[in-house]
């Protein structure tokens, strides 16, 4: 990539320069939506080839952060870079390198699972690599052959979801934000999904966000976690330091614990 306006990158030393240490970085940022603040000078490192997860109560400012990354959204005030590149200056080839899922995030009912998954690959990889990229999300959705060429209109709430999250990231982006991929499903698929994106960011030390209101559910797959509040971060870092930081026996007592303080 070119280097010009609006690129800053931030290298780890162990690295030597070679390549980033955060997929996203945010800092002093604010946005409001008519008289409601949604963040108030929010920062935040997401760090380069982890699961990163995004947590905190509904109208935390969870989603308005995910929605700013994703270049849907531009702040009001302060420094946004996603993958080096400054936002939003460079919202359009930021665009080109992430891949989002918002939580109501559907299929096409009339497709099935496969035509889906080949659809959004003809449109986000080009028809040459369609198919071979539409072949990569029927394996990672874990759904069999005849599952996939079921319309998808017949699939349960957790079999969209797999196909959903499988559009996303048979993509590869170098970052890929997920909003609530668990949301409303059951324990088994639940657990498969946690799996797949643990599978997924190890596979290709890609950065993934993610967010859920189940915070055991966070602590099992994020290898670094974030409290939001009233559009502030209130701490962040792996689970098990905040968890010894806050002599905490689980996530949910360290969010209300750093609650406590906070309000304090």
């Amino acid at each position: 990539m070119m280097e010009g306006e609006g690129i800053l990158h931030e290298t780890d030393s162990s690295l030597g320069g070679k390549g980033l240490r955060y997929a996203a970085i945010l800092r002093e940022v604010s946005k409001s939506f008519k008289n409601m603040k949604a963040l108030r000078n929010l920062t935040l490192k997401v760090p380069q080839g982890k699961v990163f997860g995004l947590i905190g109560p509904n109208g935390a400012g969870k989603t308005t952060t995910l929605r700013i990354l994703a270049t849907l959204v531009r702040h009001d005030s302060g420094y946004v870079e996603v993958l080096g590149m400054e936002l939003p200056k460079m919202r359009v080839e930021v665009r080109k390198r992430i891949a989002y899922l918002p939580e109501d995030a559907g299929l096409y009912g009339r497709l099935t699972g496969w035509e889906n998954l080949l659809y959004y690959a003809m449109i986000y990889a080009g028809k040459r690599r369609a198919e071979e990229v539409a072949m990569k999300g029927a394996e990672i959705s874990g759904l069999s052959e005849e599952d996939l060429n079921r319309k998808a209109h017949e699939y349960s709430k957790g079999m969209s979801r797999r196909v959903a999250i499988a559009r996303a990231l048979m993509l590869e982006a170098d970052l890929t934000i997920l909003d609530e991929p668990t949301s409303g499903l059951d324990v088994v698929s639940s657990y498969s999904i946690r799996e797949t994106i643990k599978d997924y960011v190890k596979r290709t030390g890609k950065a993934v966000i993610f967010t859920s209101h189940n915070l055991l559910e966070v602590e099992e797959v994020c290898d670094e976690v974030a409290l939001i509040h009233q559009g502030r971060i209130l701490d962040s870092g792996s689970a098990s330091s905040l968890k010894s930081n806050y002599r905490a026996r689980n996530l949910e007592e360290v969010f209300i614990k750093a609650l406590g303080l906070a309000e304090a």
